[in-house]
Protein backbone atom coordinates (compact mmCIF):
# COMPACT_ATOMS: atom_id res chain seq x y z
CA UNK A 1 0.00 0.00 0.00
CA UNK A 2 1.24 3.60 -0.69
CA UNK A 3 3.44 4.91 2.03
CA UNK A 4 2.06 8.44 1.48
CA UNK A 5 -1.96 7.11 1.51
CA UNK A 6 -1.42 5.68 4.83
CA UNK A 7 0.65 8.91 6.70
CA UNK A 8 -2.31 11.08 4.74
CA UNK A 9 -4.60 8.94 6.59
CA UNK A 10 -2.59 9.09 9.83
CA UNK A 11 -2.80 12.95 9.65
CA UNK A 12 -6.52 13.03 9.34
CA UNK A 13 -7.06 10.89 11.77
CA UNK A 14 -4.84 12.91 14.41
CA UNK A 15 -6.68 16.22 12.98
CA UNK A 16 -9.97 14.87 13.64
CA UNK A 17 -9.19 13.59 16.94
CA UNK A 18 -7.30 17.08 18.30
CA UNK A 19 -10.46 19.14 16.51
CA UNK A 20 -12.95 17.07 18.49
CA UNK A 21 -11.52 16.79 21.78
CA UNK A 22 -11.18 20.72 21.52
CA UNK A 23 -14.85 20.61 20.81
CA UNK A 24 -15.68 18.95 23.98
CA UNK A 25 -15.07 22.00 25.96
CA UNK A 26 -18.25 23.35 25.18
CA UNK A 27 -21.84 22.00 25.55
CA UNK A 28 -23.53 23.15 22.50
CA UNK A 29 -20.46 21.22 20.50
CA UNK A 30 -19.43 18.15 22.76
CA UNK A 31 -21.70 15.80 21.21
CA UNK A 32 -20.08 16.12 17.29
CA UNK A 33 -16.56 16.38 18.78
CA UNK A 34 -17.24 12.84 20.54
CA UNK A 35 -18.20 11.73 17.06
CA UNK A 36 -15.28 13.26 15.44
CA UNK A 37 -13.06 11.77 17.81
CA UNK A 38 -14.47 8.64 17.22
CA UNK A 39 -14.20 9.04 13.16
CA UNK A 40 -10.68 9.50 13.75
CA UNK A 41 -9.85 6.72 15.57
CA UNK A 42 -11.57 4.65 13.19
CA UNK A 43 -9.25 6.32 10.57
CA UNK A 44 -6.07 5.42 12.05
CA UNK A 45 -7.08 1.89 12.96
CA UNK A 46 -7.99 1.55 8.72
CA UNK A 47 -4.56 2.99 8.52
CA UNK A 48 -2.69 0.61 10.73
CA UNK A 49 -4.11 -2.15 8.95
CA UNK A 50 -3.22 -1.06 5.69
CA UNK A 51 0.03 -0.27 6.99
CA UNK A 52 0.69 -3.28 8.79
CA UNK A 53 -1.05 -5.94 6.28
CA UNK A 54 -3.17 -7.50 9.13
CA UNK A 55 -6.23 -9.84 8.48
CA UNK A 56 -8.89 -7.05 8.89
CA UNK A 57 -11.53 -9.43 9.62
CA UNK A 58 -10.77 -10.24 13.08
CA UNK A 59 -10.30 -6.93 13.65
CA UNK A 60 -13.69 -5.82 12.30
CA UNK A 61 -15.48 -8.54 14.24
CA UNK A 62 -13.66 -6.81 17.36
CA UNK A 63 -15.18 -3.02 16.49
CA UNK A 64 -18.96 -4.87 15.72
CA UNK A 65 -18.74 -6.66 18.95
CA UNK A 66 -17.65 -3.47 21.28
CA UNK A 67 -19.73 -1.36 19.32
CA UNK A 68 -22.82 -3.45 20.27
CA UNK A 69 -21.81 -3.75 23.31
CA UNK A 70 -21.36 -0.11 23.73
CA UNK A 71 -24.16 0.98 22.35
CA UNK A 72 -26.63 -1.21 24.48
CA UNK A 73 -24.40 -0.62 27.90
CA UNK A 74 -25.15 3.25 26.98
CA UNK A 75 -28.73 2.89 25.79
CA UNK A 76 -29.89 0.66 29.40
CA UNK A 77 -27.00 2.73 31.96
CA UNK A 78 -29.20 5.45 34.42
CA UNK A 79 -28.20 8.88 34.51
CA UNK A 80 -27.15 7.94 37.91
CA UNK A 81 -25.23 5.11 36.85
CA UNK A 82 -23.07 7.26 34.24
CA UNK A 83 -20.06 7.37 36.90
CA UNK A 84 -19.55 3.82 37.28
CA UNK A 85 -20.22 3.14 33.60
CA UNK A 86 -17.05 5.85 32.75
CA UNK A 87 -15.67 3.95 35.28
CA UNK A 88 -15.91 0.65 33.86
CA UNK A 89 -14.44 1.79 30.33
CA UNK A 90 -11.44 2.85 31.84
CA UNK A 91 -10.69 -0.25 33.08
CA UNK A 92 -10.89 -1.81 29.94
CA UNK A 93 -9.18 1.05 28.08
CA UNK A 94 -6.15 -0.62 30.79
CA UNK A 95 -6.78 -3.72 30.19
CA UNK A 96 -6.10 -3.42 26.59
CA UNK A 97 -3.02 -1.97 27.34
CA UNK A 98 -1.69 -4.72 29.42
CA UNK A 99 -2.59 -7.40 26.75
CA UNK A 100 -0.91 -5.02 23.99
CA UNK A 101 2.10 -4.66 26.69
CA UNK A 102 2.40 -8.67 27.30
CA UNK A 103 1.93 -9.68 23.72
CA UNK A 104 4.80 -7.59 22.47
CA UNK A 105 6.99 -8.97 25.02
CA UNK A 106 6.27 -12.07 24.01
CA UNK A 107 6.55 -11.25 20.39
CA UNK A 108 9.82 -9.59 21.15
CA UNK A 109 11.04 -12.76 23.05
CA UNK A 110 10.57 -14.65 19.61
CA UNK A 111 13.65 -13.01 17.82
CA UNK A 112 11.86 -9.82 16.79
CA UNK A 113 13.72 -7.22 18.99
CA UNK A 114 16.42 -6.73 16.15
CA UNK A 115 13.69 -6.23 13.65
CA UNK A 116 11.71 -3.83 16.41
CA UNK A 117 14.60 -1.44 16.87
CA UNK A 118 15.42 -1.00 13.25
CA UNK A 119 11.64 -0.33 12.52
CA UNK A 120 12.06 1.81 15.12
CA UNK A 121 14.71 3.63 13.66
CA UNK A 122 13.24 3.62 9.87
CA UNK A 123 9.92 5.29 11.03
CA UNK A 124 11.34 7.81 13.48
CA UNK A 125 14.95 8.32 12.68
CA UNK A 126 15.48 7.37 16.43
CA UNK A 127 18.04 5.16 17.61
CA UNK A 128 17.04 3.66 21.29
CA UNK A 129 18.73 0.09 23.33
CA UNK A 130 16.38 -2.35 23.46
CA UNK A 131 15.99 -2.30 27.68
CA UNK A 132 14.45 1.33 27.16
CA UNK A 133 11.50 -0.43 24.82
CA UNK A 134 11.48 -3.53 27.48
CA UNK A 135 11.00 -1.01 30.56
CA UNK A 136 8.27 0.71 28.27
CA UNK A 137 6.38 -2.46 27.59
CA UNK A 138 6.78 -3.12 31.44
CA UNK A 139 5.14 0.44 32.30
CA UNK A 140 2.34 -0.16 29.86
CA UNK A 141 1.42 -3.06 31.57
CA UNK A 142 2.26 -2.35 34.89
CA UNK A 143 -0.22 1.41 34.31
CA UNK A 144 -2.90 -0.75 32.58
CA UNK A 145 -3.19 -3.32 35.08
CA UNK A 146 -3.45 -0.71 37.77
CA UNK A 147 -6.09 1.09 35.65
CA UNK A 148 -7.99 -2.30 34.89
CA UNK A 149 -8.04 -3.70 38.90
CA UNK A 150 -8.71 0.17 40.29
CA UNK A 151 -11.08 0.69 38.15
CA UNK A 152 -13.18 -1.90 39.04
CA UNK A 153 -12.87 -1.33 42.71
CA UNK A 154 -13.92 1.99 42.04
CA UNK A 155 -16.87 0.60 39.88
CA UNK A 156 -18.03 -1.54 42.77
CA UNK A 157 -17.99 0.92 45.06
CA UNK A 158 -19.95 3.35 42.74
CA UNK A 159 -22.69 1.16 42.26
CA UNK A 160 -22.81 -0.45 46.38
CA UNK A 161 -21.71 -3.71 45.27
CA UNK A 162 -18.76 -3.04 47.16
CA UNK A 163 -18.90 -0.88 50.61
CA UNK A 164 -18.20 3.14 50.09
CA UNK A 165 -16.14 3.11 52.91
CA UNK A 166 -12.10 2.95 53.25
CA UNK A 167 -10.93 -0.49 53.34
CA UNK A 168 -8.11 -0.02 56.04
CA UNK A 169 -6.53 -3.38 57.90
CA UNK A 170 -3.03 -3.60 59.91
CA UNK A 171 0.15 -3.76 57.90
CA UNK A 172 -1.75 -2.02 54.58
CA UNK A 173 0.95 0.49 53.86
CA UNK A 174 3.95 -2.25 53.87
CA UNK A 175 1.89 -4.74 51.60
CA UNK A 176 1.76 -1.82 49.27
CA UNK A 177 5.46 -0.83 49.31
CA UNK A 178 6.08 -4.63 49.18
CA UNK A 179 4.04 -4.71 45.72
CA UNK A 180 5.50 -1.56 44.37
CA UNK A 181 9.01 -3.10 44.92
CA UNK A 182 7.93 -6.34 43.31
CA UNK A 183 6.77 -4.71 40.28
CA UNK A 184 9.33 -3.05 40.07
CA UNK A 185 11.54 -5.67 40.09
CA UNK A 186 9.68 -7.78 37.37
CA UNK A 187 10.32 -4.43 35.41
CA UNK A 188 14.06 -5.46 35.69
CA UNK A 189 13.58 -8.78 35.32
CA UNK A 190 12.52 -8.21 32.14
CA UNK A 191 14.86 -6.18 31.03
CA UNK A 192 17.64 -9.16 32.37
CA UNK A 193 16.22 -11.39 29.52
CA UNK A 194 13.15 -11.78 27.39
CA UNK A 195 13.28 -15.25 26.30
CA UNK A 196 12.02 -16.02 29.60
CA UNK A 197 7.97 -14.94 29.91
CA UNK A 198 7.74 -15.38 33.78
CA UNK A 199 8.59 -11.89 34.45
CA UNK A 200 5.88 -10.54 32.77
CA UNK A 201 3.52 -13.09 34.20
CA UNK A 202 4.76 -11.56 37.87
CA UNK A 203 4.52 -8.78 36.92
CA UNK A 204 0.76 -8.79 35.60
CA UNK A 205 -0.23 -10.51 39.02
CA UNK A 206 1.06 -7.92 40.70
CA UNK A 207 0.15 -4.82 38.82
CA UNK A 208 -3.64 -6.31 38.83
CA UNK A 209 -3.59 -6.76 42.57
CA UNK A 210 -2.09 -3.47 42.87
CA UNK A 211 -5.04 -1.62 41.31
CA UNK A 212 -6.68 -3.02 43.79
CA UNK A 213 -4.86 -1.83 46.95
CA UNK A 214 -4.48 1.24 46.03
CA UNK A 215 -7.80 1.92 45.56
CA UNK A 216 -9.66 0.15 48.64
CA UNK A 217 -8.58 2.29 50.95
CA UNK A 218 -10.46 5.39 49.19
CA UNK A 219 -13.96 6.51 50.20
CA UNK A 220 -16.81 6.66 47.87
CA UNK A 221 -16.55 10.63 48.71
CA UNK A 222 -12.87 10.85 46.54
CA UNK A 223 -14.35 8.82 43.90
CA UNK A 224 -14.63 12.09 41.57
CA UNK A 225 -10.66 11.87 42.06
CA UNK A 226 -10.21 8.26 41.34
CA UNK A 227 -11.61 8.38 37.93
CA UNK A 228 -10.01 11.43 36.92
CA UNK A 229 -6.89 9.92 37.67
CA UNK A 230 -7.63 6.24 36.26
CA UNK A 231 -8.55 8.06 33.26
CA UNK A 232 -5.38 10.15 32.88
CA UNK A 233 -3.70 6.76 33.67
CA UNK A 234 -5.71 4.79 31.18
CA UNK A 235 -4.25 7.20 28.57
CA UNK A 236 -0.89 6.98 29.73
CA UNK A 237 -0.61 3.43 29.00
CA UNK A 238 -2.60 3.93 25.65
CA UNK A 239 0.27 6.32 24.54
CA UNK A 240 3.09 3.77 25.44
CA UNK A 241 1.49 1.15 24.09
CA UNK A 242 1.46 3.62 20.92
CA UNK A 243 5.13 3.56 21.11
CA UNK A 244 5.27 0.06 21.78
CA UNK A 245 3.40 -1.01 18.26
CA UNK A 246 5.13 1.97 16.25
CA UNK A 247 1.72 3.61 16.11
CA UNK A 248 1.81 7.60 16.24
CA UNK A 249 -1.92 8.31 16.26
CA UNK A 250 -2.03 6.32 19.67
CA UNK A 251 0.51 7.88 21.09
CA UNK A 252 -0.87 11.51 20.48
CA UNK A 253 -4.05 10.16 21.29
CA UNK A 254 -2.95 8.81 24.68
CA UNK A 255 -0.60 11.75 25.33
CA UNK A 256 -3.52 14.19 25.22
CA UNK A 257 -6.36 11.94 27.23
CA UNK A 258 -4.01 11.06 29.73
CA UNK A 259 -2.40 15.12 30.24
CA UNK A 260 -6.34 16.40 30.30
CA UNK A 261 -6.95 13.89 32.78
CA UNK A 262 -3.96 14.52 35.03
CA UNK A 263 -4.93 18.46 34.88
CA UNK A 264 -8.41 17.61 35.60
CA UNK A 265 -6.94 15.54 38.69
CA UNK A 266 -5.38 18.33 40.09
CA UNK A 267 -8.46 21.01 39.43
CA UNK A 268 -10.64 18.29 41.34
CA UNK A 269 -8.12 17.95 44.15
CA UNK A 270 -7.50 21.76 44.81
CA UNK A 271 -11.57 21.33 45.00
CA UNK A 272 -11.37 18.57 47.70
CA UNK A 273 -8.69 20.02 49.48
CA UNK A 274 -5.93 17.09 48.90
CA UNK A 275 -2.88 16.95 47.40
CA UNK A 276 -2.22 14.93 43.48
CA UNK A 277 0.66 12.85 46.05
CA UNK A 278 -2.18 12.33 48.62
CA UNK A 279 -4.15 10.94 46.00
CA UNK A 280 -1.40 8.62 43.97
CA UNK A 281 -0.65 7.10 47.56
CA UNK A 282 -3.60 7.54 49.51
CA UNK A 283 -3.08 3.47 49.96
CA UNK A 284 0.18 3.79 51.06
CA UNK A 285 -0.41 6.19 54.47
CA UNK A 286 -4.42 5.58 54.89
CA UNK A 287 -5.53 6.51 58.29
CA UNK A 288 -8.90 6.58 59.54
CA UNK A 289 -9.90 9.76 61.18
CA UNK A 290 -12.92 10.82 62.84
CA UNK A 291 -15.42 13.77 62.49
CA UNK A 292 -16.74 15.47 65.54
CA UNK A 293 -19.65 16.16 66.99
CA UNK A 294 -22.66 17.12 65.50
CA UNK A 295 -23.45 20.86 66.27
CA UNK A 296 -26.74 23.26 65.41
CA UNK A 297 -29.98 22.78 64.72
CA UNK A 298 -32.14 21.83 62.20
CA UNK A 299 -35.02 24.77 61.40
CA UNK A 300 -37.48 22.86 59.36
CA UNK A 301 -40.16 25.08 56.75
CA UNK A 302 -43.34 24.76 56.03
CA UNK A 303 -44.62 24.12 52.09
CA UNK A 304 -46.33 27.43 52.57
CA UNK A 305 -42.76 29.51 53.94
CA UNK A 306 -40.89 28.16 50.99
CA UNK A 307 -43.36 29.27 48.62
CA UNK A 308 -43.38 33.08 50.00
CA UNK A 309 -40.11 33.14 50.28
CA UNK A 310 -39.45 32.33 46.54
CA UNK A 311 -41.86 34.73 45.37
CA UNK A 312 -40.75 37.44 46.73
CA UNK A 313 -37.27 35.95 45.53
CA UNK A 314 -35.60 38.34 43.09
CA UNK A 315 -32.13 36.09 42.79
CA UNK A 316 -31.99 32.22 43.27
CA UNK A 317 -28.99 30.19 43.05
CA UNK A 318 -29.18 26.31 42.88
CA UNK A 319 -26.90 24.43 44.27
CA UNK A 320 -27.07 20.53 42.96
CA UNK A 321 -25.46 17.55 44.09
CA UNK A 322 -25.61 13.35 43.81
CA UNK A 323 -28.74 13.56 45.68
CA UNK A 324 -30.41 15.29 42.83
CA UNK A 325 -29.06 12.43 40.66
CA UNK A 326 -30.34 9.71 42.90
CA UNK A 327 -33.74 11.34 43.14
CA UNK A 328 -33.63 12.13 39.33
CA UNK A 329 -34.64 15.66 39.87
CA UNK A 330 -33.55 17.58 37.49
CA UNK A 331 -36.57 18.05 35.42
CA UNK A 332 -38.37 19.07 38.69
CA UNK A 333 -35.40 21.39 38.91
CA UNK A 334 -35.63 22.56 35.84
CA UNK A 335 -39.50 23.34 36.28
CA UNK A 336 -39.12 25.40 39.24
CA UNK A 337 -36.55 27.40 37.68
CA UNK A 338 -38.40 28.30 34.89
CA UNK A 339 -41.62 29.33 37.18
CA UNK A 340 -39.27 31.45 39.24
CA UNK A 341 -37.69 33.23 36.18
CA UNK A 342 -41.39 33.74 34.69
CA UNK A 343 -42.04 35.37 38.37
CA UNK A 344 -38.95 37.74 37.24
CA UNK A 345 -35.73 36.36 39.34
CA UNK A 346 -32.33 35.32 37.91
CA UNK A 347 -31.65 31.67 38.28
CA UNK A 348 -27.91 30.35 38.25
CA UNK A 349 -26.82 26.87 39.33
CA UNK A 350 -23.53 26.94 40.98
CA UNK A 351 -21.77 23.74 40.35
CA UNK A 352 -19.07 22.35 42.71
CA UNK A 353 -16.14 20.41 41.13
CA UNK A 354 -16.71 17.79 43.15
CA UNK A 355 -20.73 17.66 43.29
CA UNK A 356 -21.65 13.93 42.00
CA UNK A 357 -19.66 10.83 41.13
CA UNK A 358 -17.35 12.11 38.66
CA UNK A 359 -16.18 14.99 36.86
CA UNK A 360 -19.37 17.10 35.15
CA UNK A 361 -22.02 14.61 36.34
CA UNK A 362 -23.73 17.39 37.57
CA UNK A 363 -23.33 19.69 34.11
CA UNK A 364 -24.39 16.17 32.33
CA UNK A 365 -27.85 15.83 33.95
CA UNK A 366 -28.69 19.59 33.86
CA UNK A 367 -27.83 19.57 30.15
CA UNK A 368 -30.35 16.18 30.03
CA UNK A 369 -33.48 18.53 31.51
CA UNK A 370 -32.11 21.09 28.79
CA UNK A 371 -31.07 23.77 31.42
CA UNK A 372 -29.01 26.53 29.41
CA UNK A 373 -25.36 26.22 29.59
CA UNK A 374 -25.33 29.49 30.31
CA UNK A 375 -26.33 29.38 33.92
CA UNK A 376 -24.44 26.70 34.80
CA UNK A 377 -21.51 28.60 36.93
CA UNK A 378 -18.63 27.34 38.49
CA UNK A 379 -17.69 27.66 42.57
CA UNK A 380 -15.52 31.10 41.92
CA UNK A 381 -18.12 32.85 40.20
CA UNK A 382 -20.38 31.66 42.26
CA UNK A 383 -18.93 32.53 45.50
CA UNK A 384 -17.93 36.33 45.37
CA UNK A 385 -22.15 36.50 45.37
CA UNK A 386 -23.52 34.14 47.08
CA UNK A 387 -23.44 36.28 49.96
CA UNK A 388 -26.21 38.58 47.67
CA UNK A 389 -28.84 36.41 46.68
CA UNK A 390 -31.69 35.84 48.29
CA UNK A 391 -32.48 32.36 48.22
CA UNK A 392 -29.99 29.24 47.79
CA UNK A 393 -31.50 26.20 47.58
CA UNK A 394 -29.40 23.05 48.05
CA UNK A 395 -30.62 19.78 46.71
CA UNK A 396 -28.81 16.78 47.64
CA UNK A 397 -25.15 18.84 48.12
CA UNK A 398 -25.00 19.21 51.72
CA UNK A 399 -21.46 17.76 51.33
CA UNK A 400 -20.09 20.91 49.56
CA UNK A 401 -21.90 23.24 51.78
CA UNK A 402 -21.23 21.95 54.92
CA UNK A 403 -19.80 23.95 57.40
CA UNK A 404 -17.43 21.39 59.04
CA UNK A 405 -15.49 21.71 55.78
CA UNK A 406 -14.04 25.40 57.85
CA UNK A 407 -14.31 24.78 61.48
CA UNK A 408 -13.97 20.81 61.99
CA UNK A 409 -10.55 19.95 61.35
CA UNK A 410 -11.96 15.88 62.37
CA UNK A 411 -14.17 15.63 59.26
CA UNK A 412 -13.29 14.54 56.18
CA UNK A 413 -14.10 17.30 54.27
CA UNK A 414 -12.20 19.88 56.70
CA UNK A 415 -10.46 22.70 54.39
CA UNK A 416 -12.40 21.23 51.20
CA UNK A 417 -13.32 24.72 49.31
CA UNK A 418 -16.89 25.48 49.72
CA UNK A 419 -19.51 28.50 49.12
Amino acid sequence: MNAVLINLLYIISSILFIFGIKMLGSADTARRGNRLSSVGMLIAVVATLLYLGLDWRMVAGGIALGSVIGAVAAMRVQMTGMPEMVALFNGFGGLASLLVGAAEYVKLGDGGMDHYLKALEAQSGVTVPGWFVLVAIGLTVLIGGITFTGSLVAYGKLSAKLSGKPTLFPGQKLINLALLAASLAGIGLMTAGIDNHLPVILLVAVSLILGVMMTLPIGGGDMPVVISLLNSLSGVAASMAGFIILNNVLVVAGCLVGASGIILTMIMCKAMNRSIGNVLFSGFGATARSAGAVQGEMKASSTEDAYYVLEAAQSVVFIPGYGMAVAQAQHAVKELAELLEANGAEVRFAIHPVAGRMPGHMNVLLAEADVPFEQLCEMDQVNPIIGTVDVAIVIGANDVVNPAALDDPGSPIYGMPIR
